[in-house]
């Protein structure tokens, strides 16, 4: 849910981010204790690295230190990437999901496990695995028809670098 707070959080924050080639994925603030905890989540097609989300970090608490968008009460600041579980919800997520295996809630109910092959502006086509031996088929879901939808963690998926060598 947006607040005052948070828009104004996002208009001052949005340019310093996307200044740095990276998208401004979503601020979180919560309670921590006395201290309140504000969480910048950052992404880019290519990832974020750890040294990207330090020197953001400086940049980010030297811009609200300027500003009293913050108030006076003290705030522990985070900059991170959002993770492998995060839920898929913008068109450049699922871009960035090309070639891995993702679970999808459909609407109007019942789910599917399967890696996206290729995505356009309707939706996306998908190999879902064989099982049992049987080889993977290929199925269209529209955007339309997901209600909800987050990257699978493999263990054992070869590296697309692994693949190329």
């Amino acid at each position: 849910m947006s607040t005052p707070q948070s828009d104004r959080l996002r208009g001052l924050l949005e340019p310093l981010v996307a200044a740095k080639g990276l998208d401004l994925e979503d601020i979180e603030m919560s309670k921590a204790g006395k201290r309140r905890m504000l969480r910048i989540i950052v992404d880019s097609d290519e990832g974020v690295e750890l040294d990207a989300c330090a020197e953001l970090s400086r940049e980010v608490s030297d811009l609200l230190d300027e500003t009293d968008v913050m108030g006076e009460d003290e705030y522990v600041l985070e900059v991170s990437s959002p993770g492998a579980d995060r839920p898929l919800t913008e068109h450049r997520h699922y871009v960035r999901a090309i070639g891995r295996l993702v679970k999808f809630q459909l609407e109007p109910g019942g789910e599917v496990i399967a890696r996206i092959i290729d995505i356009d502006d309707e939706g996306m086509d998908l190999e879902v695995p064989g099982v049992k031996g049987r080889k993977a088929t290929a199925r269209r879901i529209a955007f339309t028809d997901i209600a909800k939808a987050r990257v699978e963690i493999e263990f054992n998926r070869k590296d697309k670098k692994e693949e190329e060598a």
